[in-house]
């Protein structure tokens, strides 16, 4: 009698931890799910602010054609990106997005050209939108990559391990910086020359 109870309790016990392992999965890939929707959400925002930054400066960059067709094009390539990603894609849309940055970038030396176009409201108020969202977006892929590093991790540790196939559980893809430029260090020169 008192063995049966012991076994009893040990399967008891190990249904638990089964159990409790498989609840912490399914969680976690739902936390995942959620930090990549507002990584989404913020790069949707982002999206959105550039045709109104490229229509308020149209009219004084003329001369400049060029550059607002590669923010245009690299937005669009970014947008298609997005549209159907996962975290299993992240390193499809982060390379648009990487791509859509660098084109932001030049657009923005070259408004910093064009005085008149700087000093106008609507340009300025742009820009900072998209500044602010820029952040947004890097904290959204912060918060995606902590969460996702733990679902990955957890993955892997026992006895999760035993249960992240019946759970659906497959790594998450973390969000890299794909291109070099960005990892190089910026060089800064105060020499006034």
């Amino acid at each position: 009698m008192m063995v049966g109870i012991v076994f009893l309790v040990i399967v008891v016990a190990i249904l638990f931890l089964l159990v409790s392992a498989y609840n912490r999965l399914i969680s976690l890939k739902g936390q995942t799910d959620n930090a990549w929707k507002q990584i989404d959400v913020q790069l949707k925002r982002r999206h959105d602010l550039i045709p109104n930054l490229i229509n308020a400066a149209k009219g004084a960059m003329q001369f400049e054609r060029e550059t607002l067709e590669a923010v245009v094009a690299a937005r669009n390539s970014a947008v298609n990106a997005c549209a159907s990603a996962t975290p299993a894609t992240a390193g499809q849309v982060a390379a648009a997005e990487g791509v859509l940055s660098a084109a932001l970038t030049r657009f923005m030396a070259v408004v910093e050209a064009y005085p008149d176009l700087k000093a106008t409201g609507n340009i300025g108020q742009l820009q900072e939108e998209l500044a602010s969202t820029e952040n947004k977006v890097a904290f959204a892929r912060q918060a995606y990559n902590d969460t996702a590093t733990i679902y990955n991790v957890t993955q892997r540790q026992f006895p999760t391990v035993l249960m992240a196939g019946m759970a659906g559980a497959a790594p998450a893809q973390l969000w890299e910086i794909t291109d070099e430029a960005d990892r190089a260090v910026p060089v800064v020169d105060l020499s006034m020359k």
